[in-house]
Order: structure tokens, then sequence, then C-alpha cells
């Protein structure tokens, strides 16, 4: 008789014992909309936990964007892209975002994860060989691993590690490296430029997700060879697309199962993301205030003695030291009106993930802050 299946669920303890001790931190239901403060059980915190980078979740103009177009469009188009799914709203994106972003064409998925899967996927062979950043998001590993090509991982934000990893690659093996331009973990940045001219000494494509960046601060493209982005972060909406030249966004239009093969993202999130994007290129100060918000969080914790990892955008590391005391941190931060991400394995080492912006005041800030002091 063979192993049941169901065995390891049966034996997963984790989520259950930390329910049974009231700390159990995912899934919660907020009510209201999203914003610079959240309601959780009644009750009104303060939202750091969120990637509302621009704080136009909630923005009038977005909102009205998507009820015109659900209104013009219906809430679905009920079907693929590629076959009866697109609408000229889905078009317009597309030359919008390679028009803000500098790249020359670009291609929509109905979300971000999937954009990185099927750029990936679709794009590389059985001989070729996919580099990826240690700390690169999930998605660019699946994509790695649903495609044919062979996958290595390489040391987090080091070109060195990247030169001796494409040395090691056969001389008929194309290579496609792939890093996050913003980490959405520790907030740390990618050295784009060191990058860059690591892959081309080996003559290898770089695909740059920048889904915590996009929209918030500039990133200069010139040498990147793919951009990946999604809407659920700054653009307020959810989607995402690829962006590069036009012969690969041709090929993966027919190549990227990704897709092909999902339904269309449905109008509504379209001109949600369609509007934000246009509000992000009239209104620089919301990137600009975001990432300040977060400068001043990462000061505030180093002079508590906290190591922080660098950052340049809205994302705040704090390092935890195990599971339980993650927990019990994220725990006493929210008794403080304070709500932040709990991070743990596997998704990346112990740690609370602070997220700001746009929309959060100074006040919002010094209620952070000190309850973080009340933490140290």
């Amino acid at each position: 008789m063979g192993v049941d299946l169901f065995a390891r669920c049966r034996d997963y303890e984790v989520a259950r014992a930390a329910r049974a001790a009231g700390v159990y931190p995912y899934y919660q239901a907020f009510s209201g909309p999203c914003g610079a403060t959240a309601v959780l059980d009644g009750r009104t915190v303060i939202m750091c936990g969120s990637s509302d980078y621009l704080g136009l979740a909630a923005d009038p103009r977005v909102i009205r964007a998507a009820q015109d177009a659900a209104a013009a469009y219906g809430t679905s188009r009920a079907g693929s892209r590629m076959l009866n799914g697109g609408t000229p709203l889905h078009a317009e994106l597309e030359r919008e975002l390679a028009a803000y972003a500098g790249m020359p064409d670009a291609l929509l998925f109905p979300t971000g994860y999937q954009a990185n899967v099927g750029t990936i996927a679709g794009l590389t062979g059985r001989r070729d060989a996919v580099l990826v950043d240690a700390e690169a998001h999930a998605s660019a590993y699946d994509g790695a691993a649903l495609g044919p090509g062979r996958a290595a991982r390489f040391r987090h934000n080091s070109p060195a590690a990247l030169d001796r990893l494409l040395a090691a690659q056969s001389g008929d093996a194309a290579r496609l490296v792939v890093v996050d331009g913003l980490y959405s973990m520790s907030g740390e940045s990618c050295p784009l430029p060191s990058m860059i001219t690591t892959c081309r000494r080996y003559g290898a494509r770089l695909l740059v997700d920048d889904a915590h960046g996009f929209g918030v601060r500039a990133l200069d493209v010139d040498g990147v060879d793919l951009l990946t982005v999604t809407f659920s972060k700054a653009l307020a909406s959810v989607g995402g697309a690829v962006l590069g030249p036009p012969e690969v966004i041709d090929y993966l239009r027919h190549h990227a199962r990704a897709e092909i093969y999902s339904a269309v993202a449905p109008p509504s999130s379209v001109a949600a993301a369609l509007a934000a994007l246009r509000i992000a290129a009239a209104e620089p100060w919301r990137g600009a205030r975001a990432v300040a918000a977060a400068a001043a969080l990462r000061a505030a914790l180093i002079s508590m003695g906290h190591a922080v990892p660098p950052g340049t955008g809205p994302i705040v590391s704090l390092p935890m030291p195990d599971l339980p005391a993650t927990l019990a941190a994220w725990h006493g931060l929210l008794a403080a009106g304070v709500y932040v991400n709990p991070v743990v394995p596997p998704a990346a080492r112990c740690s609370l993930r602070i997220t700001t912006t746009a929309a959060h005041t100074d006040a919002h800030l010094a209620t952070v802050v000190a309850a973080l002091a009340a933490l140290s």
C-alpha cells in the first residue's frame, strides 16, 4: 500500500500551534479601503505592511477609472487575451508602460507572478542556463523550474559570484540572468551597473524584476534587456507586464504559456493601473515621499542599535533572531496599533518587513517609531 499524500498535511503543526498561541499572523481580513491605516477586527491600525507605495489604491481617480471600465466592458472578458479577451485599454496600457519605463515594447500578464514565470519559461530552451540571484522573487525560480533550461542560483547581489557562474557555463548555452531591481524582503537595491557589465562580458541577457521599485523611484534601463513589473504595488491594481525589444515581446505573445493559457486581466484592473501610472508620472512626489519615510524609519532603527539592511526604496527590514521572536514582535506592534509583515522561512530569513507609502503622515511615522522603540 502506498504512502498517503495527505499525511504531511496532517503532520503540519506550525500554523496550528501559532493559532493556538494567538499569534498566527496570516490571512487577516481587513475592513475598509487600503490606505495609510486599515481596520482589523474593528480597530484602526497604521498599515505598514501594504505595498500601496504611492497611496493610490483608494484614490478617487483610480477608483473612478476602474468603475468606468467595468461599466463599459463588463467585469470580465471571459477568455484569454490571445483569443477574445483584449480591449483597447490593454493595448493602451502596454504602450504607456513602455514609454514610462523607457523600453521599446510591453506585454501584459494577468499578474506580476505570471509575468516572470511566463517570460523565463517561455524564452529559454533545453540547452539554456537561467542564473538567478539567491534572493530573487519566488516567481523567478518557478519560471526557471518550469522552463526546459538548467537553473542555478548565485550569491545575493554579488557580481563576482555571477561572473564565476557565467564562466562555468558551456559555450553553446544561451544565458539569462535574473535579478530584482529592489528586493522585496530586505529592501536592498541591486548593484545594477556591475551586473550589466558582468552579463555583457559573457553575452548573457539580463532580466530585472522591478516589481517593488517601478513607479516609486527611477531605474536606469540602459543595458537592461528585459524588465518585469507588477501592478499590485505602486499601480494600485492587479496584473503585470514584461517590457523589452519588440521581437522578444512578439515571441512571448506566442510562447508565454502563463499569458496564453490564462484569462486576461479584467478591464477594471487594467484601467486602474493605467490611471495610477499616469498619476505616478504626473506626481513624482509620491514616490519620493514613500522613500523618504522609509529612510527615516531605517535611521531610527539604526539609532536604536538595530542592524538593518541598507535600502533606497520604501521597504525596511528588521531582522529577527527566530520564529517565536518574529511572531512576538509582530503581535506586540499590532497591540500598539501598527501592522507590519512577519517574514519567516521558507520565504526568507526571520524579519519584520515594514513598508511606507506616500499616504503616511509624520504623525503616523512617529507612532511607528515609538512602537518599534518599545520592542527594543
